[in-house]
């Protein structure tokens, strides 16, 4: 048997009960198979794949808060602090119904890979809890937040766990926390990113995800002699990435036709209007139905269904496991040319392969979305030197290390014959880098 198929059958027995994290595990360890045989003496001495897919800790915590009606609630926080050979711990906070600790840990084992694309010296970690911040009022948020950060507190720091936004989890979330953290700790340090500009943040921290997507996804059909302008996307979920990614895509003469959220669709042949989702979303925080309503142009459908309509760029931002193989087909079937993720796994393993099979170009996830991780790990720069950098000046730099990594997993998928699997190639050039840093560091 292989080294890679004992560390699957391991990983499989120790973690029966976390799903989405065995399906990441399976996706890397599968696409890494010529990197591993070519050193597997040395990666199975060192114990390089026991020790990756193993987190360095974990902590789950309750957190107990009182809502307004004075009753009090118990959620479950956690926090996975992944592997930091090439940096502090750094992940985002997701905050959702679903958060259980398998998610998290899928979610920081991605987040490895992911930081070390970026080429900025920065560890995989991820955290969250179950709690919803849906329909709550500005004082109960404050008061599970606050909460939250008494406990998380004890295991983060600037040069230690540096969290961040991610679902519900947005600016005033971090506010919250952050604040705390400070009248606890007593320590003004850039231990959290996504904050207010008035208080340590980063400009373009709330387009990052979303801009540096199509910054990648543009680079990417360039070099495969496709131009991004005049392309009709399909986009699903109605967040910061959806809406940032949207915004860029018409910046670039793409034409978005679709958002989504949990309760349903919207197809606006015009065009997304992003002034108006962003009023219904970020200001409104309400449906899409909105939208619908107050655009004749556009169709409210119930339920899933965003990747039915014909597109040339299929762009999934919501969540895990969004598109599925039926989803793919359909994909295929109206001339999709391109997939990119804009949220953490949103492909399941069966679409992601049906896609590549099928020619179309598939950007994953640790690559495609990490432009907000990269301007977070500009956030904690600008931290460390007590600046504030410029808005055009960031916007540049997040470009450049979009386009770079989209080269870096290029020329990584060339280098091991795969050239065209930008999966694969995500995660040897995330990989190569960790690998030399920990075996370097010795057993640890």
């Amino acid at each position: 048997m292989s080294y890679v198929d004992e560390v699957l059958a391991k990983v499989k027995t120790k973690n029966a009960s976390e799903p989405e994290f065995l399906q990441a595990v399976e996706e890397v360890l599968n696409s890494l198979r010529p990197v591993i045989d070519a050193n597997e003496e040395l990666y199975r001495k060192e114990a390089v794949l026991e020790r990756i897919t193993e987190p360095d800790r974990q902590f789950m915590f309750r957190v107990p808060w009182v809502d307004d009606k004075g009753q009090v609630q118990v959620n479950r926080g956690f926090r996975v602090q992944f592997n930091n050979s090439i940096g502090p711990y750094k992940g985002g906070l997701r905050l959702h119904p679903s958060v259980n600790l398998g998610i998290i840990k899928f979610l920081g084992f991605e987040q490895i890979f992911k930081n070390s694309l970026t080429s900025l010296p920065i560890g995989g970690g991820k955290g969250g809890s179950d709690f919803d911040p849906k329909g709550k009022s500005d004082r109960e948020v404050m008061a599970f937040c606050q909460s939250f950060m008494t406990e998380l507190c004890k295991y983060i720091g600037a040069d230690t766990d540096v969290p961040a936004g991610d679902i519900g989890t947005g600016a005033r979330e971090i506010g919250y926390m952050f604040g705390q953290y400070k009248k606890i700790r007593s320590v003004y340090e850039g231990v959290l990113t996504g904050k207010g500009l008035s208080y340590g943040g980063s400009l373009v921290r709330t387009e990052a995800t979303g801009y540096g997507l199509l910054y990648l996804t543009k680079e990417m059909l360039k070099c495969n002699a496709k131009d991004i302008a005049g392309k009709t996307i399909a986009v699903s979920g109605a967040g910061n990435v959806a809406i940032y990614a949207i915004q860029k895509a018409q910046q670039m003469g793409a034409k978005p036709v679709t958002c989504s959220d949990s309760t349903g669709w919207i197809y606006d042949s015009e065009g997304i209007d992003v002034a108006l989702l962003k009023e219904i979303k970020e200001v409104k925080r309400a449906r899409l139905t909105e939208y619908a309503a107050a655009r004749s142009s556009a169709e409210y459908h119930e339920g899933k269904g965003v990747w039915s309509v014909k597109c040339d760029v299929a762009l999934p931002c919501a969540t895990q496991n969004e598109l599925d193989l039926e989803d793919a087909k359909q994909l295929v079937a109206n001339g999709c040319i391109a997939v990119a993720e804009g949220a953490n796994m949103p492909t399941t393993l069966e679409a992601t392969k049906y896609l590549q099979e099928n020619g179309v170009l598939f950007a994953p996830g640790k690559a495609a979305n990490a432009g907000g991780v990269a301007t977070s790990a500009l956030e904690m720069s600008q931290n460390s030197e007590r600046l504030s950098w410029s808005f055009e000046e960031v916007d540049s730099k997040l470009e450049s290390i979009m386009v770079n990594i989209f080269h870096n997993l290029d020329d990584a998928a060339k280098r091991y014959n795969v050239a065209g699997d930008y999966v694969a190639g995500a995660n040897i050039a995330g990989f190569e880098k960790v690998v030399e840093a920990m075996l370097a560091q010795g057993v640890c």
